[in-house]
């Protein structure tokens, strides 16, 4: 997947995380230990892109990346943006597939816009 589409996809998960049909930000970020706990026990596909998410997260804390910021100052601190974009429209897009994976294991599977049931 082209970088612009992840970051066009991105944005579109923060837009669609404050619209009122949606799952709010509490119900996502309430939903991740459930995620992690199903990822881990193999029930739930999400092992990939969650490992993506932890990579981006310790690569915000890590002390290398304070090297950069030091030496190009404001150029240096871009990349961490980007980082943050990417992780956190990544948290909200993936928060509301488990969600909606978990309510189609328990029978209350709701069916989306433009989505083929059958």
């Amino acid at each position: 997947m082209p970088a612009k589409l992840r970051r066009r996809n991105a944005l579109l998960a923060f837009a669609r995380a404050f619209q009122p049909d949606s799952p709010g930000v509490g119900n996502r970020l309430a939903a991740l230990p459930r995620m992690i706990k199903a990822t881990f026990k193999r029930e739930y596909d999400g092992g990939g892109r969650l490992a993506l998410m932890v990579l981006a997260g310790l690569y915000i804390l890590s002390p290398i990346d304070v090297l950069p910021e030091a030496f190009f100052l404001i150029f240096g601190l871009i990349d961490d943006a980007f980082v943050v974009t990417w992780l956190t429209g990544a948290v909200l897009s993936e928060t509301e597939r488990f969600l909606e994976w978990e309510a189609g294991r328990k029978g209350k599977a709701k069916v989306l816009p433009g989505q083929v049931v059958g």
